[in-house]
């Protein structure tokens, strides 16, 4: 039992308020009647949907804050990015300012609802503790002067709610001593349904063959209602047809040509989207005149999309077209300069445009033309999409010293172009003499203690606003120094650079002051203070030993460390003999002496061609003498040919290094007697220029080589070296391709050298010949197009020059070319992997002409040409390639076609497939531990990720020791983890989700001390808190009575 007290952490995700009620005691369970507008709601388009667009978000919000502006603003905030800085986010003793965890949602109360209160959740982390107060419509609410309402944790409380008094938009203000910020806006309205006015609708009378309209007029409701006709009594509805048509905008119901079968009693029903609630009309009688049916006329377009449509990029899109006439119209829909979008779809025998997933490519003018026999009419709109503002580049927490300069940027993207807004604790921040606010840039001059406290940035377009959120602390402390900086002796020979490290922990930033001995040391152009502190001696002399004292002070403080400097003479180096010529089987002493200051060890290092020579590996010809105390020899016993080179011998002491090379040449003995004065040199090559030197020898030794000759160049004689490697290549269809390696220049043995290509196909008996003049050339290539592929001829290839022919190489057999591949592949399949990877795997036919040397995919996004595709090629007889560096969410189209040298075969049927959504952008929030030695009990609130992002799988959990690149890793479906550090030391760890588009954004490295194994008793056991983004979840934390393992 390795913990001696359990902790239990109980997360309960808020998303409806009886979750909520349950955390807090006294509150009763049942508001179950409240509609919270959460992520994915699809209660969110008819939220007043006209006039207010709001996105499919937990968050989503608007803000207005007092002064800002004279009418009510929309804005939307899909999440808070609040940061804790590295500095404080560990220590729960350390002060922090408030972040949310979580923020009131929008919410629609219904009026007929039994239950009478509704919940404006908000909570914040913060220490100390925040407190809270509430806006209403940019006004701070009295909560004391109005009985119905309440504050518990942070949540506002409205009992009895009334739509005259409590619907608006509702903000939370929280606050501690760090400062202030303000939450998004939520707007609370009120869903009811009235009822339809009860007097008596008058009959519409008609022509046969006539068009209608019935009109519906609904009563007050809110929010949006779903239309339908009854047709004469419940529940016989009208069913939609080319002839009939049930106007979603207006309610209307349109006949484009009344038939005897249409007369009858209407009415017209409504329901509630929230409510469910449905109202009936009173009827309207539908009669046919009696003077006759109605002729033929043309379309006249009675129900049309408004000039403008504007939408949300992601969301949904229709658009109503409808037309009266006779013979009854049919509709078409086309989007001008342009195709219609493929995914666009045609509703309710084509009257309505459907495009789903709207894109900014989507955006343009559309045509809905209506025509009959009679003639056409046609109307014109445009579609213009919009996207909320997207963070590109966000704030995080930060400390500066008094004096220094803030300089915070917020990037957001977004149609139209986002602005930006800044706020301290929660009040707008104008532009002073110090302040300065660009484009989404907040700069701070000379920062002072004032200028601490909370900051917002927002950003925003007139359809949204996103906030990002952060602290300034501006710090204040005496000089400190790390301990790897404390009293140290620094050695260095005379001449060399020294540098001695003096960078105090302080701020504002401390003035530092250099003393040697007991004097204060004054700069020159050889002695300089560098900008850090530290201080720099160039050319360093026995006059600069001694005893170095760094003293940093600021207004807080003041803090020294100590130094001595040892400055000794440079090692020198004496590596003997310099240059050394041998023969097979001689031996040899290296000798390596150094000379250096005596109060230094000297260690010795032998090196060939600049690698180590290892000593128990080289067979016992090397043997390394240490023959005193500052020199050593290098023994090479039985010398070979491969012990040529340069040796190396490099001296190492605690001041420096240095190190010098000598070189050896090995020969093969080619003894003549010695009273001759004379040799004749034999079996040269042709053709060929050579120099020659003598060298003395006897039993004594070997003397130096004479000075080389003159050049001398043998005479030229018919080649005797036919080309090596004669073989076939890859070419085209009818074509015989030959290759050879091509002959040196030392064996073409005159001038005029070239090839001859000699060939017949296999069992005939004439060759043909073809002469190749270049000395240089490699290949051969020979087309007849009565040659199948594959045939087999018998190929050789000689040489000639201007003294005749040489030697004709080995016959070998080479088949003419296969050319390129006949076959497409097949069975292509693409198989979507992750948010950037494709698996692409296919089959080729083996029978096929054209042997591939490889394959080549292409692929392209679905609104691009394939001529925009992209290509990678595999080798050999791969079957399968994973596409790497791929949009999310996208779908690609595919083809594989194979190769070889003489071209490409045709390309497979195209296949489609797309890429996996982004992986989660949260972060694992909330991070709490607990430790029990070795041990480390880990909780963290689960990741939501957005509507275009993969679902969350699972979790990792990563650990390593600090100052090591490899991690440990844990996967768990929980949102807990318990860790164990095996060795002693300092971890980090961190949190990650898994999902189908890979691993999500890490969470802030915790760092993590190990006692391997030691024992951290009940007492002594601290639960840590790390706090990085708001998100619906309600912590309870409760310490249990002894108990068996976590």
């Amino acid at each position: 039992m390795w913990l001696s007290w359990k902790l239990l952490l109980f997360l309960s995700l808020t998303g409806c308020l009886s979750d909520y009620s349950e955390a807090v005691p006294g509150l009763p369970t049942s508001y179950a009647a409240i509609l919270r507008i959460k992520s994915g709601s699809s209660s969110l388009a008819s939220f007043n949907s006209k006039n207010r667009p709001r996105l499919s978000s937990p968050s989503l919000g608007s803000v207005s804050s007092p002064g800002w502006r004279g009418a009510t603003q929309h804005y939307h905030s899909p999440t808070n990015l609040y940061h804790f800085s590295e500095t404080f986010k560990h220590d729960e003793s350390v002060d922090y300012g408030p972040v949310f965890v979580q923020e009131p949602d929008d919410m629609i109360f219904p009026t007929d609802s039994e239950e009478k209160k509704v919940s404006l959740n908000c909570q914040a982390r913060g220490n100390p503790t925040p407190t809270y107060r509430w806006l209403r419509n940019g006004t701070e609410i009295d909560i004391e002067s109005d009985y119905r309402l309440s504050l518990i944790e942070g949540s506002l409380i409205i009992s009895n709610p009334s739509e005259t008094k409590d619907s608006g938009q509702y903000q939370c203000l929280t606050t501690n001593m760090l400062g202030s910020i303000l939450s998004r806006e939520a707007v609370l309205q009120f869903a009811y349904l009235g009822n339809f006015s009860g007097r008596t609708r008058s009959a519409v009378s008609v022509r046969e063959g006539q068009g209608v309209v019935l009109m519906c007029s609904p009563p007050l409701h809110s929010p949006e209602i779903i239309y339908s006709w009854v047709f004469n009594e419940f529940p016989s509805f009208v069913a939609e047809d080319s002839r009939r048509f049930i106007s979603q905008e207006t309610g209307n119901l349109y006949i484009s040509k009344v038939q005897t079968s249409d007369v009858g009693s209407y009415i017209c029903l409504v329901k509630n989207t929230v409510t469910n609630a449905r109202v009936l009309s009173p009827p309207t009688p539908l009669t046919l005149r009696n003077d006759g049916a109605m002729g033929e006329y043309e379309p006249k377009i009675e129900v049309h999309f408004p000039y403008t449509v504007t939408a949300a990029r992601g969301t949904t899109v229709k658009m109503e077209c409808f037309a009266l006439g006779n013979p009854v119209p049919t509709i078409s829909w086309r989007k001008v300069n342009g195709h219609n979008p493929s995914k666009a779809r045609l509703r309710k025998s084509q009257a309505v445009l459907e495009i789903p997933n709207v894109q900014l490519e989507d955006s343009g003018m559309y045509e809905c033309k209506a025509e009959n026999s009679r003639g056409r009419n046609v109307f014109r709109g445009q579609l213009q999409v919009y996207t909320y503002p997207h963070w590109v580049e966000k704030l995080n927490d930060t400390q500066l010293d008094s004096g220094e300069q803030l300089r915070w940027e917020c990037k957001a993207t977004g149609k139209p172009r986002p602005t930006y807004r800044w706020l301290r604790n929660g009040a707008p921040l104008w532009p002073q003499s110090r302040i300065e606010m660009i484009n989404g840039v907040l700069m701070i001059h000379s920062v002072n203690v004032s200028d601490a406290g909370m900051y917002q940035c927002l950003a925003e377009n007139k359809y949204g606003t996103i906030y990002a959120s952060a602290e300034l602390k501006v710090l204040a402390s005496a000089p400190t120094f790390p301990l790897n900086q404390m009293r140290k002796t620094i050695i260095v020979t005379k001449g060399q650079e020294v540098v001695i490290e003096c960078k105090p922990e302080a701020s504002p930033k401390p003035t530092i002051t250099w003393k040697k001995g007991d004097k204060v040391l004054r700069q020159s152009k050889r002695i300089t203070i560098l900008p850090h502190g530290s201080l720099r001696i160039l050319n360093a002399s026995k006059s600069d030993e001694g005893r170095y004292l760094c003293q940093g002070v600021n207004v807080f403080g003041s803090a020294e460390i100590i130094a001595s400097l040892s400055v000794k003479e440079p090692t020198r180096i004496e590596l003997t003999p310099k240059k050394i010529e041998l023969t097979v089987g001689e031996s040899i002493v290296l000798s390596c002496k150094a000379i250096h200051d005596s109060t230094m060890d000297v260690t010795f290092h032998w090196t060939l061609n600049g690698q180590p020579i290892d000593f128990e590996k080289e067979g016992g010809h090397f043997e390394s003498i240490k023959a005193q105390a500052s020199s050593a020899d290098l023994m090479i016993r039985n010398i070979l040919l491969m012990h040529a080179g340069r040796y190396g011998c490099r001296v190492q002491t605690a001041a420096d290094t240095v190190s010098d090379e000598t070189e050896l040449l090995v020969r093969v003995p080619d003894l003549i007697s010695g009273d001759m004065e004379s040799a004749m040199a034999v079996e040269l090559n042709p053709w060929v220029e050579y120099e020659f030197r003598v060298v003395a020898t006897n039993k004594i030794g070997t003397g130096d080589p004479s000075a080389p000759s003159r050049v001398i160049r043998t005479n030229e004689a018919v080649p005797k070296t036919p080309p090596a490697n004669v073989s076939g290549r890859s070419g085209r269809r009818h074509e015989l391709v030959i290759a050879w390696e091509p002959v040196s220049e030392e064996f073409q043995s005159g001038e005029g050298f070239g090839y001859i290509v000699a060939f017949r196909p296999n069992g005939t008996r004439g060759w043909k010949e073809k002469m190749v003049t270049s000395s240089d050339a490699s290949k051969f290539i020979y087309r007849d197009e009565s040659v199948p592929p594959l045939t087999p001829f018998e190929v050789k290839v000689g040489v000639y020059n201007n003294k005749g022919d040489g030697p004709f190489s080995p016959i070998v057999v080479i088949c003419s070319a296969e050319g390129e591949p006949t076959a497409a592949p097949i069975d292509v399949k693409a198989t979507s992997l992750s948010v950037s990877e494709i698996l692409v795997a296919w089959k080729h036919i083996k029978e096929s002409l054209g042997r591939p040397q490889g394959f080549e995919v292409g692929y392209w996004k679905d609104m691009q040409q394939e001529e925009a595709a992209e290509k990678v090629k595999t080798e050999g007889n791969e079957s399968s390639i994973l596409l790497t560096g791929l949009e999310g969410n996208t779908l690609y189209h595919l083809t594989v076609r194979a190769y070889n040298a003489a071209g490409y075969g045709p390309p497979s049927t195209a296949v489609h497939a797309a890429t996996k959504k982004s992986p989660p952008s949260q972060a694992p929030g909330n991070i709490m531990w607990i430790q029990d030695g070795s041990h480390v009990s880990l909780g963290w609130e689960p990741v939501r990720p957005l509507a275009n992002e993969s679902d969350v799988m699972g979790y990792k959990v990563l650990f390593r020791q600090e100052g090591q690149s490899n991690s440990q890793v844990i996967e768990t479906q929980k949102t807990s983890a318990v860790v164990l550090l095996p060795d002693v030391g300092v971890y980090i760890i961190e949190v990650c989700a898994v999902s189908e588009g890979g691993d999500g954004t890490a969470s802030p490295q915790i760092r993590v001390p190990s006692f391997s194994g030691g024992k951290v008793t009940s007492a002594q056991s601290t639960l840590h808190v790390l706090s990085t983004s708001s998100s619906s979840i309600t912590l309870l934390l409760a310490l249990m009575v002894p108990s068996a393992s976590w």
